[in-house]
């Protein structure tokens, strides 16, 4: 009698531990996978490098510095350059080779944990100028403070608004122009922002974040 009730007892503390252990189970087998860092290494030596340079950072200004960039919204411009939502035909070709969603991740992951290098401003006659709009927008106009989403130093803000101190100036200039003038369609928020700015207001601009870190 006595073994038997040891024997019901174990198989009661055994089910009990394996129903306890399934939540756990499952929850592991959700969480999504972290970025493989070699693999986005790759990725940029062989298909990023000629544009971006080798660590995504002061390569080409007519082309953005992606070292330091939040993770989440180089995923975001990589995801829509293959859908065609962000026309770019370059930029739609190269992302075509990255296959899967973990390829993205991969090469998003490389450069986001590089560190950025300082830029600088170049035209002190609109340095002031850049520092208004950015900090205060333009009232008048309607242009809200650039620091408002991203942040006094330009830092951004993960997920939702791109790091910007330190990028190129002619780069931030053709960005800021596309939006106003409609050939850049990925963000209705950014269009609206520079609908007010004139081409003075938004060089002004660029190049004072050149300068930010």
């Amino acid at each position: 009698m006595k073994a038997a009730v040891a024997l019901l007892s174990s198989l009661m503390s055994g089910l009990l531990a394996a129903t306890l252990a399934l939540p756990a189970a499952a929850t592991e087998a959700a969480a999504p996978a972290k970025p493989d860092l070699a693999k986005g290494e790759a990725t940029a030596s062989g298909v990023c490098v000629a544009c971006h340079s080798f660590d995504g950072s002061r390569g080409t200004p007519a082309n953005p510095i992606l070292a330091g960039q939040h993770p989440e919204y180089l995923v975001k411009q990589l995801t829509e350059f293959k859908s065609g939502k962000r026309a770019n035909p370059v930029m739609q070709g190269m992302a075509a080779t990255l296959a899967t969603d973990a390829d993205v991740k991969n090469v998003a992951a490389f450069y986001a944990a590089k560190s950025a290098k300082d830029g600088f401003a170049t035209n002190k006659a609109t340095v002031a100028q850049g520092e208004k709009i950015w900090r205060g927008g333009i009232a008048e106009r309607k242009v809200p403070a650039c620091s408002g989403c991203h942040g006094p130093s330009g830092a951004g803000m993960p997920s939702q608004y791109p790091r910007l101190a330190g990028q190129h100036a002619s780069y931030t200039e053709a960005q800021l122009l596309a939006f106003r003038d409609g050939t850049r369609k990925n963000n209705a928020q950014m269009t609206g922002v520079v609908a007010g700015m004139t081409e003075a207001d938004i060089k002004a601009v660029a190049d004072y974040v050149a300068g930010l870190h």
